[in-house]
């Protein structure tokens, strides 16, 4: 890692001449390519909170669902700018708690994306953001824990209860995935937390591992309230 670190910075001039940097949400100058324009910067909002209180289920979000955040995770989800992981995953990083001293690290469990949405996307931008915060060192990176067995239509445009109906028994725990899980820490990643629907179809399937405890990690939400509910909830017989 020291050997790619050192490599990067003495490349850098280079690639900046070729690809001058450019802010990912507006497209000014910048001085470096791992960043934002002074505007767009002082445009994100950042919730008060880090973990937004409230909600049963802790949320640690980097920041609201705006015009600038939205730009972002366009670029980076369908734009194929997957270097943006870094940026968005030091902003979530930013957000959550320290590993506790002498407890095994969390896992960052990301939300899986179906194989065939893998490979026409050609990465998993949950996955990515999950391995970049285990760099920040928030973690152990668990990125096959969970897979979406079902294909899911796009659920832009659907009701709370349409997703929740067309998630149902959508995502599962992969093989061998709940020995791993029982007992340990697990933040849920994600880019955006919007209705919720995904993220608690994801939850649910965690928790019947028996985790110690379930956050959310993500670098936007929505800000209305979410009230996701404990997994354990879904759970009772």
């Amino acid at each position: 890692m020291a050997v790619v670190a050192h490599l990067a910075r003495q490349f850098a001039p280079l690639v900046d001449f070729v690809y001058p940097p450019r802010c990912p949400s507006c497209g000014a100058g910048i001085a470096a390519q791992a960043g934002l324009c002074i505007d767009c910067w002082s445009t994100l909002e950042v919730p008060e909170h880090p973990e937004s209180p409230g909600l049963a289920v802790p949320v640690y979000a980097a920041t609201y669902y705006n015009e600038t955040s939205r730009k972002l995770v366009l670029a980076y989800k369908h734009g194929g700018r997957i270097a943006l992981s870094g940026l968005l995953a030091r902003l979530i990083a930013a957000r959550m708690p320290e590993p506790q001293s002498g407890r095994a690290p969390p896992l960052l469990v990301p939300v899986p994306l179906h194989r065939w949405r893998l490979w026409s996307r050609g990465f998993n931008q949950a996955a990515l953001l999950a391995r970049d915060l285990a760099r920040h060192g928030k973690g152990e990176a668990a990125v096959a824990a969970l897979v979406r067995f079902r294909r899911t239509p796009n659920l832009g445009g659907l009701g709370r209860e349409a997703r929740e109906q067309v998630l149902t028994g959508a995502i599962r725990l992969a093989p061998g995935a709940a020995a791993r899980i029982r007992g340990r820490d697990v933040v849920l990643v994600d880019d955006v937390l919007t209705s919720g629907a995904t993220s608690r179809a994801c939850l649910v399937a965690i928790a019947a591992a028996k985790p110690s405890s379930i956050a959310v990690a993500c670098f936007a939400r929505v800000e209305e309230d979410h009230k996701l509910a404990h997994p354990q909830a879904r759970l009772a017989p």
